[in-house]
């Protein structure tokens, strides 16, 4: 009778923003297979009509996958919000070892269309939120043998196509990049490394397949994050990088992607010019 594998994140605790649905929890699932606790901080404690899922049924996911997961309704704007995830992680599972920088807000208006509280929306949650987080956990990262961090945010590109059509948007999420590079300098001593991942295609989440129909069939299905980040989270020590999701995989020896969906005619996420 053969022994089942082991879980490689066996022991571990990953602390998340937001994660009720779409690439957060498809993330929470897959480091719930390899064994993972999961705290993550989310506003959805009841449903949405507009978009499915809610904290409650995100952890009935996670412990499906055979993970531990604790789910702690906030906002990641609110610094006690965050500070209460960070503390539940500690008292329940005896520390942290993997923050992970996922809640995001999007908007592409353009800079005359776009009102001042949604360009403060995406600062406060994008850039800010990641910075609140990451500070909160940084204590709890320097005791783990094994601290990551990992921020789904993009690689800077200055090209006028990038910086152009949505200015706010794009400053909230390039936030989000320089301050995990700065993040991975900062603690390097500490042993805590740092990287940011970023979709090659358009990901089918609900609140995409609700926005833009068209896109879904040109899209590939949210596991191929889930199944980067843990690539990263268990691979080769790497820190100081902006990491693409089928690279990571490939990487990683995985070069088959049909089971993600899309195919060769895939429509390619913001901030990506090329394929490797």
């Amino acid at each position: 009778m053969g022994t089942a594998p082991s879980q490689k994140l066996a022991g571990r605790t990953l602390v998340m923003s937001g994660g009720s649905r779409g690439i957060g929890l498809a993330i929470l699932v897959a480091a719930a297979r390899e064994g993972a606790n999961t705290v993550f901080l989310a506003k959805t404690d009841q449903p949405d009509p507009r978009l499915p899922g809610t904290v409650h049924t995100a952890v009935a996911e996670i412990e499906a996958a055979g993970g531990k997961a604790v789910a702690v309704v906030g906002d990641v704007r609110n610094e006690e919000d965050v500070q209460r995830a960070v503390d539940t992680a500690v008292e329940t599972f005896g520390g942290i070892d993997i923050c992970v920088n996922n809640a995001s807000a999007l908007n592409l208006t353009g800079t005359e269309e776009l009102p001042v509280k949604r360009f403060d929306l995406m600062q406060q949650i994008n850039t800010r939120g990641t910075f609140v987080l990451t500070k909160a956990c940084i204590p709890h990262l320097k005791r783990s043998d094994a601290a990551q961090i990992l921020t789904l945010s993009p690689p800077i590109s200055l090209a006028p196509h990038w910086l152009g059509p949505h200015p706010a948007y794009t400053l909230s999420k390039y936030g989000m990049t320089l301050l995990t590079l700065g993040f991975a300098a900062e603690f390097e001593s500490d042993g805590i490394a740092a990287n940011c991942l970023w979709p090659r295609t358009t990901i089918a989440t609900a609140a995409v397949i609700n926005l833009i129909p068209d896109a879904a069939n040109a899209s590939r299905s949210p596991e191929i994050m889930g199944d980067a980040a843990v690539a990263i989270f268990t691979g080769p020590w790497r820190s100081g990088e902006c990491l693409i999701d089928d690279d990571v995989l490939a990487a990683a020896g995985v070069t088959d992607l049909s089971k993600y969906g899309a195919g060769p005619d895939f429509a390619p996420d913001l901030f990506v010019d090329s394929v490797s």
